[in-house]
Order: C-alpha cells, then sequence, then structure tokens
C-alpha cells in the first residue's frame, strides 16, 4: 500500500521539539571541548587521566559521542553503562561533581545557542544527581542527604 511519506520524525524533549541546530557535529564540538578541558584540569585531570590511559581516549570520546547522541538526539547509538566506570573511581567526591557541572557549563555556553546549552545541562545536572546517589549508596553513605546540585551552584 503506497501513501504519503512519513513526516519526519520531531524528537520533544521535556514536552518541547528538539532545537534544529543541535546535530552531531555540535555534538562532537562539546564532547571534544569539554573532555580537553577536563584533562587539562588541576582537579579533575588527575582523575580522567588516571582513569583512562592515553591511547584509550578516542575510543572514550567516541562512546560519549555515542552517549549524548542516545540522550539528545534518541539515536540508540550508545551500548554500555554509564555509570560502573565511575563507581570504580574511588576518589571521587563532591568537589569533583561541581568542577565537572562547571566545566561542563562553560563548554556548552561557548560552543552552543541558548537553548541548546540548556538541554545539555538539564542533562547533565540530572545525570551528575543521579551519579552521586549511587555513589553514596554504594560507599554505605546516606544518599537521603544528597540534594541536586542546582544551575545557580555552578559557576
Amino acid at each position: 500500500m503506497r501513501g504519503r511519506p512519513a513526516p519526519a520524525r520531531t524528537i520533544v524533549i521535556d514536552g518541547k521539539p528538539l532545537p534544529e541546530v543541535l546535530d552531531e557535529a555540535m555534538i562532537h564540538a562539546v564532547v571534544h571541548g569539554f573532555y580537553d578541558e577536563i584533562r587539562a584540569d588541576a582537579l579533575l585531570g588527575p582523575v580522567f587521566n588516571g582513569a583512562i590511559p592515553p591511547e584509550d581516549w578516542p575510543v572514550h570520546l567516541a562512546k560519549m559521542c555515542d552517549f549524548w547522541s542516545a540522550t539528545l538526539l534518541r539515536t540508540g547509538r550508545y551500548e554500555g553503562r554509564a555509570l560502573p566506570p565511575h563507581l570504580a573511581i574511588p576518589e571521587l567526591r563532591e568537589q569533583h561533581f561541581h568542577r565537572w557541572l562547571t566545566l561542563f557549563r562553560m563548554t556548552v555556553e561557548r560552543l552552543c545557542p541558548p537553548e541548546v546549552a540548556d538541554l545539555f545541562l538539564d542533562r547533565a545536572l540530572r545525570i551528575a544527581h543521579s551519579f552521586r546517589l549511587a555513589i553514596a549508596f554504594s560507599r554505605g553513605e546516606d544518599s537521603m542527604a544528597i540534594a541536586p546540585i542546582s544551575r545557580e551552584a555552578i559557576s
């Protein structure tokens, strides 16, 4: 049976259509720009560079591009579980998450239009909260004392 071609699929996130400007190239720029900042950062660089050998960075960056593509563009490309590698880093603390979010915010605000930067940052804040809860739980800490990090708390 023939009919009209199927309309292009509109991705809706939080009740709003995804901005058309957000594409794979922007995701690539954000991921690579962000991890350039991370690797050079005095607080986060030693953690990430200690967990990811230099020869594994290209694979990690490709995986992070897949993660954000799946998260925002709904491509389904990401295969894996993001939390377990973070659970295996005993030195992760609150200050690491605050710095991670600060660098992420700086990166998306530098590279993306405001509506896309907000979308990225909203997801990053949710992911950070989820990870913080899981890490506290896995360490036997009181996860009920963990409040979400707000946009205002990161500069």
